[in-house]
C-alpha cells in the first residue's frame, strides 16, 4: 500500500504561484486549491493539513479573520502568508505570533521548498519536546517524591512554594542528597514549565571555557572560536538555569553572573552587543559557602543575590523513615530499566543491612548499590549475596581473626566479638565492621542472650 501523503492547502493563489506550488510541492504532498471563504473553511474543518498557505491581497480583512480560525481550529498547523512586497511589514507586525512565515510575492519553487521544509522540521522539533515535556511533568512530580522524615518532609513543602515563584533558589547539602533532581522537579511545577531547563555542572568545565559556555562568544574571540556560540543563559531565556557547584564558579565569572541577575543582562564573550535575558536560577553545592567567601573565593555580594530562598537537603542518614521505601522506589525502577522484573523485593536481612547503613554517597550511592545487585541476583528477592555495603566490607581488626566470610559463621563471630568487649554491643559492632542497628538484629536473629541484658528489660 502507498503511503498516504502529506496535505498542503492554498487559499486565493494566482495561477502563477499555484504553478509554483505545483512545482515545489506536487511530487511530495496532496494539493488543495481554494478561491472562497466558505470552501477554504470547510476544507480546514475535514481535513488535517501539514502546511497552510494563504495569499493576502491589498485591502482584503478576511485575511486577518482566516488566519485566526486557522490558529483556534488546529493551533499547531504552520500557515504561511504571500504578500505583495509593500504589505509585508504591516502583515507582520499584526501577525508575527499567528503564522509561521510572511512570504513576498512572486513565489519561487526553491523558497517554498524551503519555507515548508524549515516549518515541517520545526513542526517536529515542537513535538517532539512537547512530548518530553509531557513525560517530564510526570517524573519530576512532588507527588512521586518519597518523604517520611521530618527534616525531609519540611525541604520538599518549602519547594512545592518556592516553585511558583521567579526568586533565585539555593540548594545545599551533601552530595548524592538530589539536588539537580530537586531542581527539575522546581522549573517542572513552575509557571516556566514549557520553556527551556539548562542544567550545568560548573565543575565539570575548565575555567578557561566556563564563561564561553555560560554567555557565549563571538567568532574570533579566542582562538578557536571559528563561530559564534550561543551561551546557555541565552539558551535558558525564558525558563529556568540550574548551576550546580556553583562554588566552583571563578571570581572573573562571578561578577558577570551577579550583573545578570541584576540586571538580567550581558555580552558575549569578545562581543558588545548587550544581550537581554529573562531568566530563573537556581543553584546548588555541596560546599560551605560562607567559608569560601572568608577565603576570598566567592563574593559575597553574590552570595546574598543566590540565597534568596535555601533550602538544606538532609542526608539519608538523618532521614532514617525514608530508607525502606526509597530503596524498594529504586528497586522497582531498576527491575524495570535492567529487564528483570522477577525481582520483588530485599530479604528481610538486606533490609535491615540498608536500614543499618549511614550511606555517605546519599542516594547516589544507594541507587548504584541497588543496580549492581539486581545485575547480580537471579532470585525473587534480593539477597545477602548480591549486596554490597562497603562497612561490611572493611577488613575485619585484629581482635577477632576472621578467615572465613562473615555470612559463613555469623553467630560465632557475634558471640566472640561480644565477649571480647564485654557484652558491649556498641564495641562489638564497631569491631564487626557494621552498624548497631544491624549487629542489634543480627543478635535477635540467633537468639543471642546475656544475662547482663535481661537486667534492663522491663
Amino acid at each position: 500500500m502507498a503511503k498516504k501523503k502529506a496535505a498542503v492547502l492554498a487559499y486565493k493563489f494566482s495561477l502563477e504561484s499555484m504553478i509554483s506550488v505545483e512545482t515545489a510541492l506536487g511530487s511530495h504532498f496532496d494539493l488543495s486549491f481554494q478561491e472562497d471563504p466558505a470552501g477554504f473553511q470547510t476544507e480546514v474543518n475535514k481535513q488535517s493539513y501539514s502546511i497552510i498557505f494563504i495569499n493576502h491581497q491589498p485591502g482584503d480583512n478576511t485575511t486577518f479573520a482566516l488566519v485566526e480560525q486557522v490558529r483556534e481550529q488546529t493551533p499547531s498547523t504552520p500557515v504561511i502568508i504571500a504578500c505583495q512586497p509593500e504589505d509585508s511589514d504591516r502583515l507582520n507586525r499584526r501577525l508575527e505570533p499567528l503564522v509561521y512565515d510572511i512570504l513576498n510575492l512572486p513565489l519561487t519553487p526553491e523558497r517554498i521548498r524551503r519555507t515548508v521544509r524549515n516549518a515541517l522540521h520545526t513542526l517536529q522539533q515542537d513535538n517532539e519536546l512537547a512530548y518530553l515535556r509531557r513525560t517530564q511533568d510526570i517524573v519530576y512530580s512532588f507527588d512521586q517524591i518519597i518523604a517520611e522524615s521530618d527534616s525531609f518532609k519540611a525541604a520538599i513543602n518549602n519547594l512545592k512554594k518556592f516553585a511558583a515563584s521567579d526568586s533565585t533558589l539555593l540548594l545545599t547539602g551533601n552530595t548524592g542528597t538530589g539536588k539537580s533532581f530537586l531542581s527539575g522537579t522546581v522549573h517542572y511545577n513552575s509557571p516556566r514549565r514549557d520553556h527551556a531547563f539548562i542544567k550545568i555542572n560548573c565543575a565539570n568545565i575548565p575555567d578557561t571555557l566556563l564563561e564561553s559556555e555560560l554567555f557565549g562568544h563571538e567568532k574570533g574571540a579566542f582562538t578557536g572560536a571559528d563561530k559564534q556560540r550561543i551561551g546557555r543563559f541565552e539558551q535558558a531565556d525564558g525558563g529556568t538555569i540550574f548551576l550546580d557547584e556553583i562554588g566552583e564558579i571563578p571570581m572573573a565569572i562571578q561578577s558577570k553572573l551577579l550583573r545578570v541577575l541584576e540586571e538580567k543582562s550581558f555580552e558575549r564573550v569578545g562581543g558588545n552587543k548587550t544581550i537581554k535575558v529573562n531568566v530563573r536560577l537556581i543553584t546548588a553545592t555541596n560546599k560551605d559557602l560562607s567559608a569560601l567567601i572568608a577565603a576570598g573565593r566567592f563574593r559575597e555580594d553574590l552570595y546574598y543575590r543566590i540565597n534568596v530562598l535555601p533550602i538544606y537537603l538532609p542526608p539519608l542518614k538523618e532521614r532514617p523513615r525514608c530508607l525502606a521505601p526509597l530503596a524498594r522506589s529504586l528497586l522497582k525502577k531498576l527491575t524495570i530499566s535492567l529487564r528483570k522484573s522477577h525481582i520483588t523485593d530485599f530479604t528481610p536481612e538486606v533490609l535491615a543491612l540498608i536500614q543499618g547503613y549511614d550511606w555517605p554517597g546519599n542516594i547516589r550511592q544507594l541507587a548504584n548499590t541497588i543496580e549492581r545487585a539486581v545485575i547480580l541476583e537471579e532470585e525473587n528477592l534480593v539477597g545477602l549475596s548480591s549486596i554490597h555495603i562497603p562497612e561490611l566490607s572493611r577488613p575485619t581488626p585484629p581482635l577477632i581473626q576472621m578467615t572465613e566470610p562473615l555470612e559463613a559463621h555469623e553467630r560465632e563471630l557475634i558471640v566472640k566479638a561480644l565477649i571480647e568487649n564485654l557484652w558491649v554491643q556498641k564495641d562489638a559492632a564497631r569491631c564487626l565492621g557494621i552498624s548497631p542497628r544491624v549487629l542489634n538484629y543480627k543478635i535477635k536473629k540467633f537468639g543471642i542472650t546475656h544475662q547482663n541484658w535481661r537486667k534492663h528489660k522491663k
